[in-house]
């Protein structure tokens, strides 16, 4: 189901923003494809081990509808499946980077 844009009313653009990314895996997901450029499922699923596979399915699935990941599939036997950053997912970058950073700062405070 795609998501409502708004009209940018005062604030809006943060809300469009955090209603892509928002949810407990969908930043951690776009994360690792960065760092990673490309994995298949289970190498996403080791990567978060506290991520069901139906979270992650449903997660991906998501971003895949908001055409930030695209996901490949060869033609083997079993099929093989791979998820990559679109142009679109790729252009937040720097906002998950500046995420990654800020959680590096916060957790050296808190250790």
């Amino acid at each position: 189901m795609p998501h409502h844009i708004y009209d940018c009313a005062e604030g809006c653009p943060v809300e469009s923003t955090l209603q892509i990314i928002s949810g407990k895996w969908k930043s951690v997901i776009i994360y690792h494809l960065i760092k990673e450029k490309s994995c298949r499922f289970n190498e996403l699923q080791k990567l978060m081990p506290n991520c069901s596979r139906r979270m992650l399915s449903l997660q991906l699935k998501e971003l895949e509808n908001d055409q930030i990941i695209d996901k490949t599939i060869f033609p083997t036997v079993p099929p093989k499946t791979s998820y990559q950053l679109t142009r679109l997912g790729k252009t937040l970058t720097p906002l998950i980077l500046e995420m990654e950073r800020w959680g590096n700062k916060y957790n050296q405070l808190h250790e």
